[in-house]
C-alpha cells in the first residue's frame, strides 16, 4: 500500500475530469519518476495559475487577464458572437481557428432534472451584450448558438433563440453534422470546422 500522502495525491488527481483512480495512480508514478525534472515545473505552473487565473467579466472565459485575450483582441470580429455552454467548448471551437468573432460562455445548460433554469446561466449578460455596443460603437450582427447536440443543449439553444426574437441579429447554429449526444470538447477539429462552416439560420 502507498503512503497516506501518495494516496491523497492520487485521490486529488482522480477528481480531475477524465482521470479515474487507476489513471491518477499512473500519473503519480510518472511524477515520482520525474520528480527532479518535471515535478518542479508542474508545481511552479500550478502556483502561477493559482495566483493569476481569473474569469473574464465580458464573456466568462478563463484567462490570466481580465478582459481575456479573446475579448481584448482588436483583430476579432466584434459583430459575431458565438454562444457556448462551457469554457471547454470555447477552447475547443477556438482551436479550429475558423471562427473570427468573440464568445459568450453560459456556464451550463438548461436542465429541469438538475434544477438549472435561465436565471442560473449567463443569459441576462448575453442579452445585454447583444443589445449594447462595444467601445468602438460596433453592435452584434450574428449570434452563433454552439450548444452541444444533447437534449438539454438544444433546449437551451431554442430558449435563447426565442429570447432573441425581434432583435436585429441573425441567429445561426452549428450544423447537425455534429453527432447527437456529442460534446464539443471531445470532437476533433475537422468535425468542428465543418460544423462552423455549415452553420445555418435558426427557426
Amino acid at each position: 500500500m502507498a503512503s497516506q500522502e501518495i494516496e491523497a495525491l492520487a485521490g486529488a488527481l482522480a477528481r480531475l475530469p477524465g482521470l479515474g483512480p487507476r489513471s491518477a495512480r499512473r500519473a503519480v508514478l510518472w511524477l515520482v519518476k520525474r520528480r527532479e525534472s518535471d515535478l518542479p515545473r508542474l508545481l511552479e505552473a500550478l502556483a502561477v495559475v493559482q495566483d493569476l487565473l481569473v474569469e473574464c467579466d465580458i464573456c466568462g472565459n478563463v484567462d490570466t487577464k481580465n478582459p481575456c485575450g479573446i475579448c481584448s483582441d482588436p483583430r476579432r470580429d466584434a459583430r459575431s458572437l458565438c454562444v457556448v455552454e462551457e469554457v471547454s467548448d470555447l477552447w475547443a471551437l477556438d482551436r479550429s481557428k475558423l471562427f473570427p468573432g468573440r464568445y459568450h460562455v453560459l456556464g451550463g445548460r438548461l436542465s429541469a432534472l438538475d434544477g438549472v433554469g435561465p436565471e442560473d446561466l449567463a443569459i441576462g449578460s448575453l442579452l445585454a451584450r447583444i443589445d449594447g455596443k462595444d467601445d468602438e460603437g460596433i453592435g452584434i450582427d450574428e449570434v452563433v448558438l454552439a450548444m452541444n447536440a444533447t437534449l438539454e443543449g438544444q433546449t437551451t439553444a431554442h430558449y435563447i433563440a426565442e429570447r432573441l426574437e425581434g432583435r436585429a441579429v441573425r441567429i445561426t447554429q452549428l450544423a447537425h453534422g455534429l453527432p447527437v449526444g456529442g460534446e464539443l470538447d471531445y470532437l476533433d477539429e475537422g468535425t468542428l470546422a465543418q460544423a462552423l462552416r455549415a452553420r445555418r439560420p435558426v427557426g
